[in-house]
């Protein structure tokens, strides 16, 4: 069974380059535009959901909110997840560390980066 990454964001421009860089490891690629449509795309695919990579500032859900919902629900908790987005306040990047983010990736960033940072967040996991 292909292990599946969801990526979170409203841009569907980091979307596809996302999605280039995951296809490109062999990853099947799952994508939500926002939180609330991540949860739903979660729950048809939870068990073989390896990572998300989650934007944090989107209108609707945003991912503080759904890293929130996940990490309190006992099906979700453990699948490690990337913050990927423009926020570079420290006061965000401490929540998110507080709240059990894998790791952070800055935009913009290229395919290389990208890669490096799943197969860290991959590896941790194990």
């Amino acid at each position: 069974m292909k292990r599946k990454i969801l990526s979170v964001d409203d841009s569907a421009i980091a979307r596809m380059m996302i999605r280039s860089g995951v296809e490109a490891m062999g990853y099947e690629f799952l994508e939500a535009s926002d939180g609330q449509e991540a949860l739903v795309v979660l729950l048809k695919n939870c068990s073989k959901i390896a990572l998300i990579l989650l934007d944090w500032s989107m209108p609707g859900m945003n991912g503080l909110e759904f890293l929130n919902i996940i990490k309190a629900d006992s099906r979700y908790k453990e699948v490690p997840v990337m913050v990927v987005t423009t926020e570079t306040e420290k006061a965000s990047i401490i929540k998110a560390i507080q709240l059990g983010v894998s790791n952070y990736l800055l935009k913009p960033f290229g395919e290389e980066e990208l890669k490096k940072k799943i197969t860290l967040c991959l590896a941790a996991r194990k």
